[in-house]
């Protein structure tokens, strides 16, 4: 059974508290980090956003452990690990969805796993949310 969609004003606030409390450990690592449903709702709703944009089901995007989505119209993948797969932990896909990071930075330093033609998403992000 499908996941309930996140409403509109609990996904954008769930994002800027996530996003803030991100950069807060970011400046000082002995800052709280944000809450796991914050987090969890802020990632569900952005992977939300991206597949409304990007309907389709040729490329698989993992942020574990919170969600994943099929996105962008192509070869449909019906079994097994699909050939198109990027996954990314929670900060960083948070960071590129708002644009708070760049989808060549991510990838350069490591933090973005990605593999098949179709797996570039910097057409993609940020998502317009």
């Amino acid at each position: 059974m499908p996941r309930a969609r996140i409403d509109e004003t609990a996904g954008r606030a769930a994002v800027r508290s996530a996003s803030a409390a991100l950069a807060a450990r970011a400046a000082d690592p002995s800052a709280p980090p944000p809450a796991r449903d914050e987090l969890a709702t802020a990632v569900r709703y952005l992977l939300q956003c991206l597949s409304d944009a990007a309907p389709g089901k040729s490329v698989e995007v993992r942020v574990p452990p919170f969600g994943a989505v099929q996105i962008v119209e192509g070869p449909r993948h019906t079994r097994g690990t699909p050939p198109n797969v990027v996954e990314l932990d929670a900060p960083t896909f948070l960071a590129l969805a708002t644009g708070d990071a760049a989808w060549g930075d991510a990838l350069a330093e490591g933090r973005i796993e990605a593999s098949g033609a179709r797996s570039d998403l910097s057409a993609l992000l940020p998502v317009v949310w």
